[in-house]
């Protein structure tokens, strides 16, 4: 069953988010363990990654379903446009 908005399954999230959590749980058991900087740094990238297909398949979600008419989205298009442009901000702007 697919969760308002969101192409995935809330199941299907969930999954992905417990993946990168585990991941993070690896880098601090690599920073416990004293590993090379760079593999930790590697690794870092990886859970960055990781995030960022998470958020661009919500975005890509919102704007088709919640910016189409479905969702809970603004009604006016230029309203629709600051929101998802104020949200692709946030996401480029770390």
């Amino acid at each position: 069953m697919a969760t308002r908005g969101y192409t995935a399954s809330k199941d299907q999230l969930l999954d992905r988010l417990a993946r990168v959590e585990g991941q993070v749980r690896g880098v601090r058991r690599m920073v416990e363990g004293d590993r090379y900087c760079i593999d930790v740094l590697t690794q870092i990238a990886a859970v960055q990654a990781a995030l960022d297909k998470i958020a661009l398949g919500l975005l890509d979600d919102h704007a088709r379903h919640c910016l189409m008419g479905e969702g809970a989205g603004p009604e006016t298009p230029e309203a629709q446009a600051d929101e998802l442009m104020a949200a692709v901000g946030r996401m480029v702007s770390r």
